[in-house]
């Protein structure tokens, strides 16, 4: 039953990525409409029917895309622009108020995952709908609006909207491989074990450089758990518990510093229109030094 519910979220994030395949392939001023368009369609084809296609389609069709992206045919073509004088009326006419989608969403996600059987995934899903359904109550918005203004978030994000679900199977691969192992013995070569403050740094550090290399602090942390955090800390006394919980805290601390969490870092310069690229990452930077020490000290302190 969850998983069904589950595959229905799927299949509404590709309807999603199926309006901006559309949108893209109406947008004939864009030179690489055609690629756009073929790239949003065959992402949103395998959310929408993925469990039904065999697994080497899957293969072909990601290795399509890949080669559209890698021969610049994918690219983020005439958007429709937000009216200004009309987003400055709404801002002052709501006010507060505006923000109250995104608190029903973070609300609404915690308290189903915390208080029903139906998980994390599927909480975030409902979480969605009930923020977009409070959105549109609030605005009295019709519904031709938020088609283009999920068609239009869908394109900003560009090809980095595919970076989570790779990032992801990165790890599991890197997992299955055998990269833990190898991780754990060159660094057993290097530093001893039993010092337990050598090797609550040493797991934080990794977690925190892994997550910058791959983007996504959860491909990071069963590599290097399984490699530095089970032998060097855990093994050693620690409490698993605070050390995994400390341990992803300190791969997000490595989120805040890579252009490859795209949802982070580059999501907020294509929908703001940064000039900097970097913008976001050379702020958050210094902060995510100062937090990564605060993380090896909470390791230290709490888990033993």
């Amino acid at each position: 039953m969850l998983k069904q519910i589950l595959d229905i979220f799927y299949a509404l994030i590709g309807v999603l990525m199926l309006l901006a395949g559309i949108e893209s392939l109406r947008d004939k001023a864009s030179k690489t409409h055609i690629g756009t368009g073929i790239f949003w369609l065959i992402l949103a084809a395998i959310f929408l029917i993925g469990n039904y296609l065999p697994n080497e389609i899957i293969g072909i069709l990601i290795v399509i895309i890949g080669l559209l992206s890698l021969f610049k045919q994918v690219k983020v073509g005439n958007l429709a622009q937000i009216d200004t004088k009309i987003a400055e009326t709404a801002a002052k006419k709501y006010r507060g108020w505006i923000f109250l989608p995104s608190i029903i969403l973070a609300l609404s996600s915690i308290l189903i995952a915390q208080f029903t059987k139906l998980g994390g995934q599927i909480a975030i899903g409902i979480a969605s709908v009930l923020a977009l359904l409070s959105a549109v109550v609030l605005t009295k918005e019709k519904p031709k609006d938020t088609y283009h203004d999920s068609a239009r978030m869908i394109q900003a994000l560009g090809t980095a909207g595919i970076l989570p679900q790779l990032l992801s199977m990165l790890g599991v691969m890197f997992t299955a491989s055998g990269v833990g192992v190898l991780i754990s013995k060159t660094i057993s070569h290097v530093f001893p074990t039993g010092n337990h403050l050598l090797g609550v740094a040493l797991y934080c550090i990794a977690m925190f450089i892994f997550t910058a290399i791959m983007g996504n602090a959860f491909a990071a942390f069963s590599v290097i758990t399984a490699g530095i955090g089970i032998p060097f800390v855990i093994a050693q006394g620690a409490n698993p518990v605070v050390v995994a919980a400390i341990g992803m805290t300190a791969g997000y601390c490595g989120t805040l510093i890579t252009p490859m969490a795209a949802n982070f870092n580059a999501l907020p310069v294509a929908l703001m229109d940064m000039t900097d690229e970097l913008g976001v990452i050379k702020q958050q930077a210094p902060i995510a030094i100062i937090l990564l020490i605060v993380q090896i000290g909470l390791m230290y302190f709490l888990a033993f």
